[in-house]
């Protein structure tokens, strides 16, 4: 499928952090349906990306569209159109109960009955929630954190899901548990999923497509399958020689 019929199209982006370039003609596109890797060593600009599109940091050049149309520079308005992001870190407030985390995520949204009946389709996904649910954020596991904040993603009824290094800090466990979810969502429920992960490995066995990205540019893309089996990539990003 051509970038012109992306879900996504990311074209010709430059982002700058004062005189720095975080991000040099970066051309990337997501498909529907599709789970999209995006790998790379620390500092090569993925989470600039992830908070690019997102509307949090503004781009100095390109152009990036969502369905066809120019996606909006603001952040409420991203979310609105059907793009979410679960930012490195998880970023859940700690106060909050589980419960009230899950409703800050529907914050766009207006009829309660659906936002219940969604918050009960995430207890579904991530049952440990449910039995948290009056527990405050900051008082949950590592992994618990992390289901927390893609449950409240979810609760924006996203197009589009972002996630940025969802492995971070977790226990292999949980890794493999977090990564399953994601294949089920894609799968089951048909979303469309952009991921930025430092654990190239299961990246790239999970996703569709691939891109590489080094020091603010992109320098390789092609399935998941091809860049697994590339002695490049292997080498830099997988160890093995």
């Amino acid at each position: 499928m051509a970038a012109t019929s992306a879900l996504l199209d990311v074209h010709d982006i430059s982002v700058y952090y004062g005189g720095i370039c975080a991000l040099h003609q970066v051309n990337l596109h997501v498909n529907q349906g599709e789970i999209v890797a995006v790998i790379g060593a620390n500092g090569a600009g993925k989470s600039t990306l992830m908070k690019t599109i997102a509307a949090v940091k503004s781009f100095s050049s390109g152009a990036i569209t969502f369905k066809g149309q120019p996606l909006m520079k603001d952040t409420h308005k991203v979310v609105t159109s059907g793009i979410t992001l679960v930012p490195e870190g998880r970023r859940i407030f700690a106060p909050l109960s589980v419960r009230e985390n899950l409703l800050v995520g529907a914050y766009t949204r207006a009829n309660r009955q659906d936002i219940e009946k969604n918050m009960e389709e995430v207890f579904m996904l991530f049952p440990r929630l449910k039995e948290r649910i009056n527990q405050r954020g900051g008082t949950l596991s590592g992994g618990e954190q992390q289901m927390l904040a893609v449950g409240r993603a979810l609760m924006a009824q996203p197009q589009l899901l972002m996630l940025d290094e969802p492995s971070l800090g977790l226990a292999p466990i949980v890794i493999d548990t977090m990564f399953e979810t994601i294949v089920r969502l894609n799968h089951e429920l048909g979303l469309t999923i952009l991921l930025v992960e430092q654990n190239a490995s299961l990246a790239l066995e999970m996703c569709h497509r691939a891109y590489v990205l080094k020091t603010g540019q992109i320098v390789m893309e092609g399935t998941g399958k091809e860049l697994l089996e590339d002695p490049r990539v292997r080498a830099s990003y997988l160890g093995i020689k």
